[in-house]
This record gives C-alpha cells, sequence and structure tokens, in this order.
C-alpha cells in the first residue's frame, strides 16, 4: 500500500518546532522595540503656538532654566511660564517682531498662550521634580541639551524601565545640587563621584518598588 501522505511531511513536525519558536521571539522583540516608547516617543517635537528657541535664550544668552521655570524645585512640576515673564523681556527686546505680538496681545487681552506639551506622563505615575534634583539629577538628565535645541524635542523614553535603571544605579546621572541647571557640566571631566561629595547630607535611596511612582 503507498503511503497516505508524503514523505517530506514527515519534516513538518521538526519545522513547527523551530520555527514557532524563532517566529515568537522575533514577534516580542519586534513589539518590544516599535511599539516601545524609546521608538515611538523619543524625537517628539510639537509644533508650537509661537517659534520659541531654547538654543536662543537657554544656550547663546545663558538663561536659567529657573527663569522660567520657576517651581522646578520646590513643586513636582516645573510649570511653564505666565507670558508675563517673557514680556518682561520682550517688552523692551524686539517688541515690533512679528513673533512676539502673540505675546504682548496674550497680556493684553489676559488670554494664555496655548503651548503643546512635550513631556508627558500618564496619570497614574507620580513624579516629582524637585526631589530629584535636591538629589543631584541635571535638567539635561532627562531633557537632554536643550540649550541646543532650537526646538524642543523629547529626548528620552520616559518609560518605567528607562526610569528604574536610574533608581536601580542613580550614580551616573548625579551632579552638585549647584550644577544642575548646567546643560553642559559632566562628572568626569569635573572628576566628581557623589559618594564623596560634603555637600550630601542624605542618603540616596531611590525606591523600586511599585508604591514609589504609582500612589
Amino acid at each position: 500500500m503507498s503511503d497516505v501522505f508524503p514523505k517530506w511531511t514527515n519534516r513538518i513536525p521538526m519545522a513547527i518546532a523551530i520555527g514557532v519558536p524563532v517566529v515568537a521571539v522575533g514577534l516580542v522583540a519586534a513589539v518590544n522595540y516599535w511599539f516601545s516608547p524609546r521608538f515611538t516617543d523619543v524625537g517628539y517635537r510639537p509644533k508650537q503656538p509661537i517659534p520659541y528657541s531654547h538654543q536662543l535664550h537657554a544656550g547663546q544668552m545663558g538663561m536659567d532654566c529657573r527663569y522660567c521655570h520657576t517651581t522646578v524645585e520646590r513643586a513636582a512640576h516645573a510649570a511653564i511660564p505666565p507670558t508675563a515673564t517673557c514680556v518682561n523681556c520682550h517688552r523692551l527686546i524686539k517688541p515690533d517682531a512679528e513673533t512676539i505680538q502673540p505675546l504682548l496681545k496674550s497680556v493684553d487681552t489676559g488670554e494664555a498662550i496655548k503651548w503643546v506639551r512635550v513631556h508627558q506622563l500618564p496619570g497614574y505615575c507620580y513624579f516629582d521634580h524637585r526631589a530629584h534634583l535636591a538629589a543631584g539629577v541635571g535638567c539635561a538628565t532627562c531633557h537632554g541639551r536643550v540649550d541646543q535645541m532650537e526646538q524642543v524635542r523629547l529626548y528620552a523614553p520616559l518609560s518605567m524601565g528607562w526610569c528604574l535603571d536610574c533608581h536601580r544605579n542613580p550614580g551616573p546621572n548625579l551632579r552638585p545640587v549647584s550644577e544642575i541647571t548646567n546643560m553642559a557640566w559632566d562628572a568626569k571631566t569635573a572628576g566628581y563621584d557623589w559618594k564623596t561629595d560634603p555637600a550630601r547630607v542624605r542618603t540616596l535611596e531611590p525606591p523600586q518598588n511599585c508604591s514609589g511612582c504609582h500612589r
């Protein structure tokens, strides 16, 4: 009696045993990369109602982050500056420029500029700027070299894994508190070791448990 199935079908179980795991691993790897914030979110750069240049203000002019983001050291949020902060300078500096007119109009009418938020966390995540700055985490660690950005973009994925990597090993991201807004500061160049910093009076223990960030 002839075989019901051709001989090549004998290789099907082996092909399934090898192929299914390979395909599964490939799918997991693809989802892990192409569906992760590192791929979908990093580089996000929305168009703003006014073409504000951080490269000019924070870079060339050397303005301190805290002049505009006034609450960053004493509140959970860094705060978007009110129009009045911008007009402190621009009532005198290029008040006739076309890009400045929305600012002047905002002050005169009381209608706020509708800036588009770049850095956003889900509502179930708790993040406090003041705790991180007090520990010596610089602005550039999470936001990148903003002083070199003509238009601010999302620099880091801000994912749970990315945050936990720092909480497990915060050392590489620490600096003296006096240098938190210094975008060009580098630990290796400065020869800085946070463990021997005499200004550190508190033990650094970033939470790694769920309730640390999900409250």
